[in-house]
Parts: C-alpha cells; sequence; structure tokens
C-alpha cells in the first residue's frame, strides 16, 4: 500500500506542481475541474446515487454549475461563498472531533448530503482558481496552500505512528490520534516560516502564522468530513482511480475544506501581493 502511494505521489506531484506554476488560469481551471468532476462522481456515490448514470448525472449537472460559477461569481460573491464555507467547516470540525455516538449505515439517497457535497466541490474550485489569479504571486501562493496540506498530512501520519496515543475522533477516523494532529500543527507553523522567509505575502507573521493553523486544522476536518461520509455509505475509499490512495475524494478532502478557509483569510488580512 504504501509503495503504491509512494509511486502515485512521485508520478501526480510534479505534474501538479508544473501545472499550478505553467498553467494559464482558464487551462488550470479546466484541468482542475476535470478533477473536481470526477469527485463529484464519487461525491454522488457516497449520496446514495447508484450506477454510472446517476453518478454522471450528477457530476453533469456540477460541471454545467461550475460552468456557471466561473462565468458569473462577481468576487464579492465569491467571498461570501468562501466566508459560509469557512464557518461550515468550523462547525463541522468542532462536531467531528468531538464526535461519539456509533456510525451506522445509511441506506437510499441522501439528498441533502448531495447538495452540501455540491456546494462544498464549488466553492473549493472557485477559490483554488481565484487563488491562483489573484495576482503575480497567485500561482506560487496556491503552490503554497498545497504544500501547506502535503506537509500537515504527512506529519500528522508520521508523529501518529511513532507517538499516537489518544484517539482524535474514534468513531469517525480511529486511526488519526491527537499526536498526530500535533505533528500536523507543527508542519504547518514550519510552513508558515518558510513563506514569510519567500516574501510572497505581506502578512506579519503571526497572522501568517494562525492562517496556516487555521487551515491546517480545518483541513483536517476536511478529511474527518470525508471519513464520516464512507462510513455512512459503508465504503472503506471513495473510489479506486489512485493507486495506494483510493478515489479522486481520498486526495482532495483537505484541499475542499482548506482552500476557502485560505484563500478567505489572505483576502480579509491583506494578504496577496
Amino acid at each position: 500500500m504504501l509503495r503504491n502511494r509512494l509511486l502515485t505521489a512521485l508520478v501526480l506531484i510534479p505534474l501538479v506542481v508544473a501545472g499550478v506554476l505553467l498553467a494559464p488560469n482558464d487551462v488550470l481551471a479546466i484541468v482542475f475541474g476535470l478533477f473536481v468532476l470526477l469527485g463529484g462522481r464519487e461525491m454522488g456515490r457516497l449520496g446514495g446515487l447508484h450506477g454510472l448514470l446517476a453518478q454522471g448525472i450528477y457530476a453533469l449537472c456540477l460541471g454545467v454549475l461550475l460552468l456557471a460559477a466561473y462565468v458569473a461569481t462577481a468576487p464579492a460573491a465569491e467571498t461570501w461563498m468562501q466566508a459560509l464555507a469557512a464557518l461550515f467547516w468550523l462547525l463541522a470540525t468542532v462536531l467531528l472531533l468531538g464526535w461519539r455516538s456509533e456510525l451506522g449505515l445509511v441506506q437510499g439517497v441522501r439528498p441533502l448530503m448531495l447538495i452540501v457535497g455540491m456546494g462544498q466541490l464549488i466553492v473549493a474550485w472557485l477559490s483554488v482558481i481565484g487563488l491562483h489569479r489573484s495576482g503575480p504571486h497567485g500561482p506560487a501562493l496556491l503552490l503554497f496552500l498545497l504544500v501547506l496540506i502535503w506537509t500537515a498530512d504527512s506529519a500528522a501520519y508520521f508523529a501518529g505512528r511513532a507517538w499516537g496515543r489518544h484517539k482524535l475522533s474514534p468513531r469517525v477516523s480511529p486511526g488519526k490520534t491527537w499526536e498526530g494532529a500535533a505533528g500536523a500543527m507543527a508542519g504547518a507553523v514550519v510552513c508558515a516560516l518558510a513563506l514569510w522567509q519567500l516574501q510572497l505575502t505581506t502578512l506579519p507573521l503571526a497572522a501568517l502564522i494562525g492562517l496556516c493553523l487555521l487551515t491546517a486544522t480545518l483541513s483536517i476536518g476536511g478529511d474527518l468530513w470525508e471519513s464520516l461520509l464512507k462510513r455512512q455509505a459503508g465504503l472503506k475509499d471513495s473510489g479506486a482511480l489512485l493507486p495506494g490512495h483510493g478515489g479522486v475524494l481520498d486526495r482532495i478532502d483537505s484541499l475542499i475544506a482548506a482552500a476557502p478557509v485560505f484563500a478567505l483569510g489572505l483576502h480579509l488580512l491583506g494578504g496577496r501581493t
């Protein structure tokens, strides 16, 4: 499993880095949009849509809304959407960290979950594309966001393996520990210090560290949220597209939560240059 994860990462990471830094914004919007549509099909599966036709129709509706959002969403509307998403992820993270009830399978189609999931994907996509085109350092800031998520995730994994004793949310994701979460926070601080040294943002160091800690924390919430949906659907992975990693949602669950929070934080704090 670890070997497959590493091989897949060795292929994907250079492609992602090159795409973020070199691709024009509209090209990145299309490529990442296609990736989000694949995640949308998996979201449909988690929401109880059985069969490729139903899942494909759900993904098609998502694609139409992505196009409409790209064409028609004003900056002020995007900010409000990010604010609502940030509030959702904050509440969801707190709820999931405190979840102690037994989780059972949920049968049938779940309309509310499908609507919420579609909204999550749309706002995350808008946030990624908006951050990329936000200024001369936009591509670098987007790459930093990805590195922040990757670093927090990897630090959590290795810290949890080495020192993990206390379960973070045992009913939702038994493998995660508070020690792993502390490792993720340490990784977020290191990333903030690195970004500050690179001078890609005008944020003071304290504000930057705070934003990175909040982003990393809610990225854990995004991971827990998808774990909740998979447990309720009786699935181990959202899909099997990426060897060793599962499905698309298994790879972007943290980004779905982190992107609107990080982009909104930079905007409100005046950290874009």
